[in-house]
């Protein structure tokens, strides 16, 4: 039934048009216009970007998308048991046709962009039926989401992690759903973005073993029907077999570098010391989260907690919130574990890539706290979240001096954290204190926004300011100094290495040029020679390093030096 005051507006309303038309459709509107935007700012952000500066990530990806496009294939860097098709099968179209590697490659950017951009209509779903937020704050709060570094960084590269943001806040919607309406549709649709977690990347066993706790609670509790556990796990069978039958299709043309996972991982974590580096690394990428949602994960972890023992939203978000922390714990241990078994390297100080997927929806489901909760209740969760940030930045850096006095080193740097070391400005070493600052600092402003409710849309305008400007100091300190670093000149097409010719490349050329190098020869797997290239070789590339022992003599084999970069040390031959 209709109150007075609405039929009196609807009555007033021009032409017989519903009242409030217009601003049904501004909100879509927005939401497109925020998408193109988000999706022109991403490929802006790459311009710089026209080679791989992930290695050997993004080799391994681009080379799989190129063999699932008909082209030539190459090597991975997987292994059997973890290895997934879903990213290259969503990148190749990048492949198809003629076009030079730099062509590709920035399509393959497009399509990351597009992907990644659509975390902002996402978050504010979620921020509308989750969070329960009005128009106005969801739209703000998912702008700060959908730029947040920890996500939007990877949309430059070829890298998995650009999807998996905004496939966590699609999954967490759905699960949302799906608790609200338990039907068979809700339960496929479910089951559907898990199984695309399990074709995407090996962490999606995670959410594959979160996905099916979550069934079997629903099915004891009766809330669902056998039928609807079959919607639900059937889709993450079918994807699995898509996995499979899409490794089946690349045959050998991909071949596996990736050692398979042995007993060192157990060996690793199977002791009291192990347990303790499992525990700090663990609790590093969780601090982590804390440190680049500014305080916000801190608070949206306790309103969790608090919803799992006394609800006050509902059966669905409960059941949501608690998917989620148990895919948090759970991402950040199952990386842990694997790391900790690689045994080659060093463990990293700090290597937050697994878990930066989780950071936007817990950005905004605190932000959800700050933005309806009482001014006491953001005051005590606040509270907990600065504790959390101090506390554990006296643990890191107590670990960080236990190592250090034992005489060794921890890796730090590269992809482990990058909006870390712009937000605190330790491009050279961890500062875990100044992390905790930069948490606390954001603390102060949550309470002060909660305190006085008209700093609340300032408070977002601001931390949508920090993303930006932490992506733009992320791109001149880190991506732009990697770029100049990993870009082979001149181009390999300067040279006058045609299509159709037989090309190989030696080991003595140092992987990144070598990488970059093969991926300029579009028309043919490039392979590996350590001294002697096969008799088939038409063209080579080669160390190139005058007076010293180890350039490469192509003259005693019959090539020609067609140039090259001896600053880069690497040469490009054709036999004459």
């Amino acid at each position: 039934m209709a109150s007075g005051t609405d039929v009196m507006e609807r009555a007033a309303t021009p032409s017989g048009a519903p009242a409030g038309s217009h601003r049904r459709w501004l909100v879509p509107l927005l939401l497109v216009v925020g998408w193109l935007l988000g999706v022109a700012w991403r490929m802006w952000l790459g311009r710089h970007i026209s080679l791989p500066i992930a290695h050997t990530d993004e080799d391994s990806y681009l080379n799989t998308a190129r063999a699932l496009a008909g082209g030539p294939g190459g090597f991975s860097s997987e292994n059997e048991l973890l290895r997934r098709v879903g990213y290259p099968m969503l990148i190749s179209p990048a492949f198809l046709g003629d076009g030079d590697f730099t062509q590709s490659y920035r399509l393959v950017q497009l399509i990351n962009a597009m992907v990644n951009a659509a975390l902002l209509p996402l978050a504010y779903l979620l921020g509308r039926r989750l969070l329960r937020l009005d128009r106005g704050p969801a739209l703000l709060a998912a702008a700060v989401a959908a730029t947040l570094p920890a996500t939007a960084f990877y949309a430059n590269v070829a890298m998995i992690d650009t999807v998996m943001a905004p496939l966590v806040v699609a999954w967490l919607l759905a699960v949302h759903r799906w608790i609200e309406r338990p039907g068979p549709l809700a339960a496929a649709t479910v089951g559907l973005l898990v199984g695309a977690f399990h074709l995407l990347h090996s962490r999606g066993l995670v959410i594959v073993v979160v996905h099916a706790g979550l069934v079997l609670l629903l099915l004891v509790r009766r809330r669902i029907t056998p039928g609807v556990v079959l919607a639900a796990l059937l889709p993450v069978l079918a994807l699995a077999l898509v996995n499979e039958a899409g490794i089946r299709l690349l045959g050998e043309k991909v071949y596996l570098l990736g050692n398979e996972p042995s007993g060192g991982t157990v060996q690793a974590i199977a002791s009291g010391p192990g347990l303790l580096r499992l525990g700090a690394a663990v609790g590093t990428q969780l601090w982590y989260l804390v440190v680049i949602t500014f305080g916000l994960a801190g608070v949206a972890w306790v309103g969790a907690l608090r919803e799992l023992r006394r609800p006050e939203r509902g059966p669905a978000a409960r059941w949501t919130l608690g998917v989620a922390l148990a895919t948090t714990v759970g991402v950040a241990g199952g990386a842990s574990v694997i790391l900790a078994g690689i045994t080659g390297k060093p463990l990293d100080a700090i290597y937050g890539r697994y878990v930066q997927m989780l950071a936007p929806f817990w950005l905004l489901v605190g932000l959800g706290v700050v933005l309806a909760a009482g001014y006491r209740v953001v005051l005590r969760r606040t509270a907990v979240a600065a504790a959390l940030l101090v506390v554990g930045a006296a643990l890191i850096s107590a670990r960080l001096a236990y190592v250090q006095s034992r005489g060794h080193s921890l890796r730090y740097g590269g992809f482990g954290a990058p909006d870390l070391f712009a937000l605190t400005g330790g491009w050279r070493e961890f500062r875990p204190f100044t992390g905790a600052l930069v948490g606390v600092a954001g603390c102060v402003l949550l309470i002060a926004a909660a305190r006085l409710p008209q700093l609340r849309v300032p408070l977002l305008v601001a931390l949508l300011a920090v993303n930006v400007g932490t992506m733009q100091v992320i791109s001149h300190r880190m991506v732009r100094p990697m770029v100049a670093a990993t870009a082979p000149t001149p181009a390999v097409a300067d040279l006058g290495i045609r299509p159709g010719e037989r090309v190989y490349a030696s080991t003595g050329v140092h992987y990144i040029l070598r990488f970059n190098l093969s991926h300029q020869v579009t028309w043919t797997d490039v392979r590996w020679f350590s001294d002697r290239p096969p008799a088939a070789a038409e063209a080579v590339f080669t160390r190139w390093a005058p007076g010293e022992p180890d350039d490469w003599p192509g003259e005693q084999y019959g090539f020609v030096r067609l140039g090259g970069n001896p600053q880069q040390h690497w040469a490009a031959w054709r036999r004459g």
